[in-house]
């Protein structure tokens, strides 16, 4: 249960004074709330940072203040002026004086009365906003700020400047915001009194007021102690949570799996290579977690070509060879088929039974798998999201291997996991996206990693070229020469967005351009909005050798596998990230001939977008390229539910985000290790800090465990 403390940071932003219907409206599309979460609440409101700050400290005399520039001033109202009647362009103004000179105060299109409200002739007030000069008259149009001098507190010094929304005054939200401000409570301090004695950093309720109601302009800066010190508390509480997490996993009891090798050892005389001592060192790894009496969590970690799918198959053999069964589940369709493509020659010679289980199986094809696996005489079921529908029963399920985790929920993995019976499933993910360690940290600090660093023997590095789109004929004619020596071409059409072009227009496009070239016989199109029996129908053409170009959108960006394919074409190359460059140009290069990437872009390149090219043509190793990918997209999500991209923090994207990151880690990790249950009274703090940032999911195992 969330503490009471905290209860009226959770309340509607609706309880605000100011706050309707319509304002609500407003104010969810300015806010970034976070998933699953419908309206904003207050705490929305605290986490909303400034992006500047006006400074409004300046209080010169009439006389002396300097056109161009903010400044606050005491006046008398002298006299109002209204627009002449029917003439609704003209100003109306309102004539104010200090002791040194007069300034006009302009108004357009403003309700007469409001102002008479505003502007008493002959009281006293305080106006804030930008001067004008008009001739030798100091002037000031629509002030930002009118008020009494009972009510001078009201005007701020310094105005924090926050991101807004069509409808959404700067001046309300600011208002807003210091309502939800002083709610926030005054809490017991979670963190280690050494670290904010070293930091110089305030006490959190400080550190708040500090952001929303700065002293000095240095008060808002990213990199002041304010901010940093926010900024930790989200990481430790992400940290925290993982650690929780983790924790309650490993406390799970398992299942041991140790097979006898006799399957791994006819697999291993089947395989068209020796494996890689990094496959080697991983398979160790994951055997030793399988043997293990508790849950194994382990994420296989492996660059385009390094030989994931032997490993996986490797140890879901030493699953069979205890007699029970195992589970390899893809995203997609053509992922899965492709599993089971590559998968089904080595198991046929090893004697394992294989079972392919995707949307498309219906009816009865449907229940001859669905019998065959619940009486066990399917020995490793591959296949899509249908592996997680109730219907699907398995005999006696021992260990699951998801790919491409990014793809999958932490639901998913348990509705898998969950399969295996009392004890569970054993559950190895795997990615083929080179993951940085700073996503390794944030999403999934919750897993034991191995990496695979080698590509099998044989394979030769791909060459990687950046032609401009002028240049298109003298690609085609290259592309002539490579076909008349047996190459096959994948030619990938843009990643378009916001355009009266759709990308499957673009690639019908190209497709017929290329059919002109080369001959309708030999030029195939693949897209996502052909039926799954079509999109095998081309793939199967192509892999056979009949297509010698396939003409395609990025459906193609994971797991196919055409060995004889040898050039990859990128259209538009400056439209995509460096990772899905990255996952295209791993199409080729997969068998022992020379491979080419040309990344064909249009000038003149943008700077992120030279740089992007340039490190794919500098480089072939995935983790430098997810480094730099990183390095240039910023910004993300820690525990919710998108999985890719750097983690979207509510304040702690922040200069030296990673050295915070681990200093986090570190402290979540001792924490944990003095105080497993979070009894003491740094510890119940921390509880709080979890709350704070909605890791309840983290605090409900920690309390179920």
């Amino acid at each position: 249960m969330r503490p009471d403390v905290l209860a009226p940071l959770y309340a509607s932003a609706l309880g605000l004074t100011g706050v309707g219907p319509r304002a609500l409206g407003f104010l969810k599309k300015a806010l970034r709330l976070p998933p699953g979460v419908a309206d904003p609440r207050v705490i929305d409101l605290v986490w909303h940072t400034p992006t500047g700050v006006i400074d409004r400290r300046a209080e010169p005399t009439v006389a002396g203040a300097i056109a161009g520039t903010i400044a606050t001033f005491k006046v008398r109202v002298l006299k109002h002026r209204p627009s002449p009647r029917g003439n609704k362009k003209a100003p109306y103004k309102v004539q104010c004086e200090d002791d040194t000179g007069r300034i006009d105060l302009i108004f357009f299109h403003m309700e007469r009365a409001f102002i008479e409200r505003q502007l008493p002739e002959g009281e006293e007030r305080y106006v804030s906003g930008r001067v004008d000069r008009y001739g030798d008259t100091a002037q000031m149009v629509h002030p930002d700020y009118i008020v009494t001098p009972e009510s001078r507190a009201d005007l701020p010094s310094l105005e924090t400047v926050y991101p807004l929304t069509a409808g959404l005054s700067g001046k309300i939200l600011h208002k807003l915001v210091r309502q939800a401000v002083a709610t926030v409570p005054d809490l017991p301090e979670w963190q280690n009194p050494t670290v904010l004695d070293q930091k110089g950093w305030p006490p959190f309720h400080d550190a708040i007021s500090a952001l929303h109601r700065p002293m000095d302009p240095a008060d808002i800066s990213s990199g002041g102690p304010a901010w940093q010190r926010l900024a930790y508390d989200e990481l430790l509480a992400g940290q925290l949570a993982l650690a929780l997490v983790r924790q309650s996993a490993k406390a799970q009891r398992g299942r041991s799996i140790v097979g006898d090798g006799s399957i791994r050892a006819k697999l291993k005389a089947a395989l068209p290579f020796t494996l890689t001592g990094s496959q080697v060192s991983a398979l160790a790894e994951i055997e030793q977690d399988m043997a293990s009496e508790y849950r194994m969590l382990r994420l296989l970690q492996g660059d385009v070509g390094s030989g994931k799918t032997a490993v996986a198959l490797m140890a879901m053999a030493s699953a069979v060879e205890t007699g029970a069964q195992a589970a390899l589940m893809a995203p997609t369709e053509v992922l899965a088929r492709q599993h089971a493509e590559t998968i089904l020659p080595l198991a046929e010679k090893a004697g394992l039974r294989i079972g392919l289980l995707t949307g498309r199986e219906k009816g009865r094809p449907r229940r001859e798998v669905l019998e065959r696996l619940a009486s066990g005489e399917i020995d490793i079921l591959i296949g899509t999201h249908a592996v997680f529908q109730p219907d699907v029963h398995f005999k006696d399920l021992a260990f699951a291997v998801i790919d491409e985790q990014h793809r999958f929920g932490v639901h998913q993995r348990l509705a898998l996991q969950s399969k295996g019976g009392s004890g569970g499933a054993n559950v190895l993910v795997m990615t083929a996206t080179p993951i940085p360690r700073t996503l390794l940290m944030t999403h999934y600090g919750d897993l034991d990693v191995s990496r695979l660093t080698e590509k099998p023997a044989g394979r030769k590095p791909i060459k990687t070229t950046m032609p401009a789109e002028g240049r298109i004929e003298d690609v085609v004619d290259g592309l002539r020469r490579m076909l008349a020596q047996g190459a096959q071409i994948y030619w990938v059409c843009p990643l378009i967005e916001s355009s009266d072009v759709s990308e499957l227009a673009a690639a019908e496009e190209r497709h017929a351009w290329l059919a002109q070239m080369f001959g309708a016989d030999k030029v195939g199109l693949l897209h996502g909005a052909m039926k799954s029996a079509d999109k095998d129908a081309v793939m199967a053409a192509f892999s056979a050798d009949h297509l010698k170009v396939l003409v395609s959108t990025t459906v193609i960006e994971v797991g196919v596998n055409v060995p004889n394919a040898t050039v990859m074409v990128i259209e538009q190359a400056e439209r995509f990230g460096l990772a899905q460059l990255h996952q295209l140009r791993g199409r080729v290069g997969r068998g022992d001939r020379q491979s080419y990437c040309l990344l064909l872009h249009a000038e003149p390149l943008g700077v992120t977008a030279r740089q992007r090219l340039e490190m794919m043509c500098s480089t072939e190793d995935g983790f430098l390229i997810a480094e730099k990918d990183l390095e240039l997209r910023g910004g993300g999500e820690l525990m919710g539910a998108r999985q890719s991209g750097m983690p979207e923090f509510r304040v702690a994207g922040v200069p030296g985000f990673e050295d915070l990151l681990a200093v986090a880690r570190d402290d979540a990790s001792l924490a944990l290790n003095q105080d497993p249950h979070l009894m003491s009274p740094r510890g119940q703090a921390l509880r709080t800090l979890l709350y704070l940032f909605e890791c309840d999911e983290a605090v409900r195992l920690f309390r179920a465990a």
